[in-house]
């Protein structure tokens, strides 16, 4: 096992990405907190993870207030001891017409996607060096924060403010031994591109399912990902064998975008 002995924090795990990244810690060995802001579903993650032999426990997260991001790692402290690692995986998606964006729906995007991100990482690196001990920490970033798409302009901002925060704070961290580094995940079929494919249909006028149905077709893999495909990088990125690896976003997308 990779990860035994292991506090692992997965943001936003209630499902989807993230609960495929917690179910894989589990199985490897480490405790998993499942923090999520629906904390019904978190507690079925968990409990789902029981019946598998894993360790984890649900609390509930919302990234866009400090407050709760204070709590929830001062309980996971309390209940677990320490936090070894940190995936921040929590996000929100919107899209629109460039001339239609509001300074609300902007202003959400980069609470949780930007803010939330960061000053998650902020609370959980500073246990980590009051602690010593290093530690790992993984940020979700996206396809979307490597290039711009059309109709897609304050998330793929968003994005590619988590690549730039990842490589900051890596520089920053690494004389601790926390290493940052993030996963840039393609597209990946989860409840999140019901959404996406339904804004699609409203401002391309095509038919539903379709903008998910030319979305896998052009992954040169040849279909769209699934959540668990992106748990063994993330497993990869948490373990001993990445320690020399510092800054760095690792694309696991099928081939879609080449560094």
């Amino acid at each position: 096992m990779r990860l035994a002995g292991k506090v692992a924090v997965v943001t936003g795990s209630a499902r989807g990405i993230g609960r495929a990244i917690a179910t894989r810690y589990a199985a490897e060995g480490a405790c998993c907190v499942i923090a999520d802001i629906d904390v019904a579903a978190a507690e079925r993650t968990a409990g789902e993870i029981a019946t598998r032999h894993g360790q984890g426990f649900a609390l509930h997260l919302d990234v866009a207030r400090q407050s709760a991001i204070d709590e929830m790692v001062q309980a996971v402290v309390a209940r677990a001891g320490r936090i070894d690692i940190l995936v921040n995986n929590a996000g929100v998606f919107d899209m629109g017409p460039m001339l239609e964006i509001t300074r609300e729906r902007w202003d959400r995007l980069f609470e949780v996607n930007v803010k939330g991100l960061f000053f998650m990482l902020q609370a959980v690196a500073r246990h980590m060096v009051e602690r010593g001990g290093g530690g790992k920490v993984i940020n979700l970033a996206s396809q979307a924060g490597r290039h711009g798409i059309a109709m897609v302009l304050d998330y793929c901002a968003t994005k590619a403010a988590v690549v730039s925060i990842t490589q900051s704070a890596a520089l920053e961290l690494i004389r601790h031994r926390i290493n940052v580094n993030a996963i840039s995940p393609g597209v990946v079929d989860t409840d999140l591109w019901v959404l996406v494919d339904q804004l699609f249909a409203k401002y391309q006028n095509l038919p539903l399912g379709e903008k998910k149905r030319q979305a896998g077709a052009a992954v040169p893999y040849g279909r769209m990902g699934v959540p668990e495909d992106l748990a063994g990088a993330a497993v990869f990125l948490a373990s001993d064998d990445a320690d020399y690896v510092v800054g760095q976003t690792l694309n696991v997308d099928g081939g879609n975008r080449l560094n």
